[in-house]
């Protein structure tokens, strides 16, 4: 070795004054096992000599260069202390043949150990492969059949290429006592779920895939430690997770632990402790049922593809409950679940799952990228509210033109339908957006508006993304019908959220600011924001300016001929518009600016730029979960 080489030289060989040898010294201390030349042999630099065995280690002692053997100072079962002489050496140069000898020895040593893979090795790759779809090609076929992905083809497509690394593939259900151990590494490799890490554009990210070919994509005990392994890390390490969900809950089949219900597992509470730390990802194509729909229910977004069917029990348990049999995929369908707002993005098959996961990844982890183009040419925004300021407009039109183009990632579209929330890019830096829907109630906030604007506000805090809010409202929701919906809490809910905001907002009112309603938009009241400002359409009023004055003038009308008093109301009316209209709104100092649409885009990226100069305060505990 290189280091009993150095030893022999700095001692100069250990010999006396006139001595022709020279002592090769111990290394170690250790027992010699073993001695491989004999006294009067020729060798070459780096031959092995004499072997030591240290704390279960081999040390040879080689030697330093071109000589003999002189003599051997040791015997095999001998404990050598460290420096002791162990072999008289005598440096020369090497004749020809004792070099061709000694390399055509180790050649032949070097070869037979190239040609013979070793069994460990054998042993690996052939356990390895159970673990590859290539091992189960029916079970790939049945899958594809249905037109869905491998577990492992979905997290393949996730991530950068070539970036994944595996955790656990070696798993197996926890049912050995009752099936053989080579079935089960056939029918349940990885104990049905995918676990590793990887990158998505060079971001660190979690993944966990349940394999719904492998026991139905249930969760059993060993796969509850692989969740449990990965989200630990994710605690640790701050990693985003993304979770194929489908799967049909708890395993019933594994009997390898003690125990009896299992219900101190800890997957549940060690993934939903990631609410607000960390971004997550729920993805479910096909059928996702009990523990898997619990997991599922806990990430900040939800991502469907057409088909899927979700729910807090499958067939089996509703059935058992005593409610009857019901069809698996009837018991949470997508057209269902969108519309009361479990899921936030419907797509319609994995591939565009995948993309969606990317494009949401791609928002809430990189706070700014190059700026893009404007969706739209900005002069357009002077046209998109119609001059009469009671006809409808679509409020994404004017979401999509102000944001970089191509940026718009809405959310829960089907529900809270008074409310359009949507993640975005502004000149390149990501924002949370909300923006009023006059095409539902007149944009009043309804108790699922006010729900949706609550929990993204929530969203975007805990991901640091500030808050731009597109304000056109007659104000929140009333009337009997409204106040069975516990109207009164879900209003309070917006205020106490928009009050424990930490990113900054900036609020356009694009027509009618009305009451709490708007304040509310505003997150709490028109100086909560950053800057408000308003266009020229806007206008303002502590309700509903026709409502304000039927109330407010209720005797004068009352009082006017049945013939002028709708022309007295029209007059009344017409002062309230002037009264509450942004440029004298802006006069008062209740809003910031009044600005040219055009300008818009210019103005939020001006202002957030500002804002976002600031570090934010420590981030909130988590994302609700509704």
């Amino acid at each position: 070795m290189p280091e009993n080489r150095g030893r022999f030289e700095r001692d100069a060989m250990g010999g006396q004054q006139g001595q022709v040898g020279r002592w090769l010294k111990a290394g170690v201390h250790g027992a010699v096992i073993g001695i491989e030349v004999q006294a009067g042999d020729r060798v070459v630099a780096g031959q092995v000599l004499l072997v030591q065995e240290a704390m279960k280690m081999e040390v040879p002692l080689e030697a330093p260069a071109a000589g003999r053997v002189l003599a051997i100072a040791a015997a095999v079962g001998e404990v050598a202390e460290e420096g002791a002489a162990l072999i008289e050496f005598e440096p020369g140069a090497a004749t020809p043949a004792d070099v061709a000898v000694a390399s055509a020895a180790q050649a032949a040593v070097a070869d037979a150990g190239a040609a013979t893979e070793r069994a460990n090795l054998q042993r690996l790759r052939a356990r390895r492969a159970l673990t590859l779809d290539a091992a189960r090609p029916e079970a790939v076929a049945r899958r594809h059949a249905t037109g869905l992905r491998m577990a492992r083809e979905n997290v393949a497509a996730l991530l950068d290429a070539g970036s994944f690394t595996e955790y656990g593939a070696f798993a197996v259900a926890a049912q050995r006592s009752r099936r053989p151990l080579d079935e089960l590494q056939r029918q349940t490799p990885a104990d049905g779920l995918v676990t590793g890490t990887g990158a998505v554009a060079g971001r660190p990210v979690a993944v966990m895939a349940y394999d719904y070919t492998v026991l139905a994509g249930t969760q059993g005990m060993l796969n509850h430690r692989k969740s449990d392994r990965l989200l630990e890390l994710c605690h640790r390490h701050r990693w985003p997770l993304v979770l194929w969900a489908e799967g049909g809950g708890g395993r019933p089949g594994d009997v390898d632990w003690m125990g009896v219900a299992g219900l101190d597992c800890t997957t549940f509470a060690r993934l939903a402790g990631l609410s607000g730390q960390v971004p997550m990802v729920g993805i479910v194509a096909g059928r996702c049922f009990a523990g898997n729909a619990a997991l599922l229910g806990c990430c900040d977004l939800v991502i469907a593809v057409e088909g899927a069917s979700i729910g807090m029990g499958g067939p089996a348990m509703i059935e058992g409950g005593g409610l009857g049999r019901v069809d698996a995929d009837a018991v949470g369908p997508v057209d269902t679940l969108a519309k009361v707002g479990v899921v936030d993005l419907r797509v319609p098959d994995e591939a565009a799952a995948g993309e969606a996961a990317r494009h949401y990844l791609s928002l809430v982890g990189q706070p700014l990228a190059a700026a893009g183009p404007p969706g739209a040419e900005p002069a357009t925004l002077r046209q998109a509210l119609p001059e009469n300021r009671n006809a409808l407009y679509d409020p994404r039109r004017i979401v999509e033109t102000v944001m970089d183009r191509g940026s718009v990632l809405e959310l829960r579209r089907e529900w809270g339908t008074g409310l359009v929330t949507a993640l975005a890019r502004l000149e390149g830096r990501a924002v949370a957006v909300a923006a009023s829907n006059p095409r539902h109630l007149g944009g009043a906030l309804d108790a699922p508006a006010c729900d949706k604007l609550a929990r993204f506000m929530q969203l975007a805090d805990a991901h640091g993304l500030p808050l731009v809010t597109f304000v056109d409202t007659p104000g929140f929701m009333v009337g009997p019908e409204s106040e069975k919906t516990a109207m009164v809490r879900h209003a309070g809910r917006l205020f106490v959220n928009a009050a424990a905001l930490r990113v900054p907002v900036a609020s356009v009112v694009l027509r009618r600011g009305y009451g709490l309603g708007a304040m509310a938009l505003a997150a709490g009241h028109f100086h909560a924001p950053v800057a408000t400002c308003a266009w020229p359409s806007g206008e303002f009023g502590p309700m509903g300016l026709e409502g304000a004055v039927r109330l407010g003038f209720r005797k004068e009308l009352e009082a006017a001929p049945a013939g002028e008093r709708e022309a007295l109301f029209q007059r009344l009316l017409a002062a309230a518009v002037e009264r509450g209209e942004a440029l004298n709104m802006a006069s008062h100092l209740e809003i910031d600016d009044v600005i040219d649409p055009a300008d818009t885009r210019a103005w939020l990226a001006r202002v957030l730029a500002v804002a976002c100069a600031s570090p934010l305060p420590a981030r909130r505990g988590f994302i609700d979960a509704w």
